[in-house]
């Protein structure tokens, strides 16, 4: 039976033997083990960088490189174009390469209300009486968006908003800046051609131009549909208010915007994009440097 060292304290039996506390050895056991240490004392145990050449932002204090790597911040960017204007197409392109997370405003309604949220819930009231969901309402739901994870992590792509002064200072009052403001521009008189002749095959879902990319027979060209604001009255009126919306966003963001001409190929567009993000990355990993140094 194991005994303790006091007699006041009961014994607590073990699963297994273990060393009596250091006031129950013998002086004999000590001095041996004490022997026993002197004689093969044991290294002390030690984390240990590895040197590693030509590592960027290394470190030295005298010894082996450390390596202090920085993550630069993720891309936050914002676009903006009128109807037609080939934003969809840009925006498709960006996250491609980049990785960003693409946030629609108007996709983004839509799946609030499907999933049944609290803010999609109260967008439905609107939308079933007709009436426009107020700008609180998507406002939120941008920035819960844009504050999820992997927004957060991989950057986001904010595709058509905000639209309006009003929803520029609620993102802004939320602390949402964007990195770069990006603004396609096509002549009015080439978007009023390129929404005046699209089509819609109520089939297959495919979007038509009968100038651009007309119908490959026709069979699909008998059943194509025109939406019905694609008229050149109506796209007029959506095209001024768009200016409209855009002149007094630019005000907000006019220090990191680019404007872009969206009249050429879809890749001289994306060209010249690409070089205003890569110029971005490669700002900031020389600022992450420069802080890891």
């Amino acid at each position: 039976m194991a005994m303790a060292c006091s007699g006041h304290i009961p014994a607590v039996a073990q699963p297994q033997p273990r060393t009596p506390p250091l006031a129950c050895r013998s002086r004999k056991t000590l001095s041996s083990r004490l022997r026993f240490l002197r004689e093969d004392p044991a290294p002390p145990c030690r984390l240990r960088a590895s040197p590693i050449k030509n590592a960027p932002f290394a470190r030295r204090s005298g010894g082996p490189a450390v390596v202090a790597m920085a993550k630069p911040d993720p891309l936050r960017i914002m676009i903006s174009g009128a109807p037609a204007s080939g934003k969809g197409t840009q925006c498709e392109l960006i996250t491609k390469k980049y990785g960003l997370v693409h946030v629609a405003a108007g996709d983004l309604l839509r799946a609030e209300v499907a999933a049944g949220s609290e803010n999609g819930k109260q967008a439905k009231e609107y939308m079933e009486k007709g009436q426009l969901v107020p700008n609180e309402i998507v406002v939120m739901m941008v920035k819960e968006r844009l504050l999820q994870s992997d927004s957060l992590e991989n950057g986001w792509l904010l595709d058509g908003y905000p639209r309006s002064l009003s929803q520029a200072t609620a993102l802004q009052a939320f602390g949402l800046q964007a990195d770069l403001f990006i603004l396609l521009e096509v002549p009015e008189e080439i978007l009023v051609e390129r929404v005046v002749g699209r089509r819609l095959d109520p089939v297959t879902g495919r979007i038509y131009h009968l100038k651009y990319s007309p119908p490959e027979t026709e069979e699909i060209a008998a059943r194509l549909t025109q939406r019905f604001d694609d008229t050149e009255e109506k796209v007029k009126l959506r095209l001024r208010t768009h200016h409209q919306n855009v002149e007094a966003v630019l005000s907000m963001y006019k220090d990191i915007t680019i404007k872009v001409n969206g009249d050429a190929p879809k890749e001289d567009v994306f060209a010249q994009i690409d070089n205003a993000l890569s110029k971005l990355l490669e700002e900031g990993k020389a600022t992450s440097g420069s802080l890891a140094a």
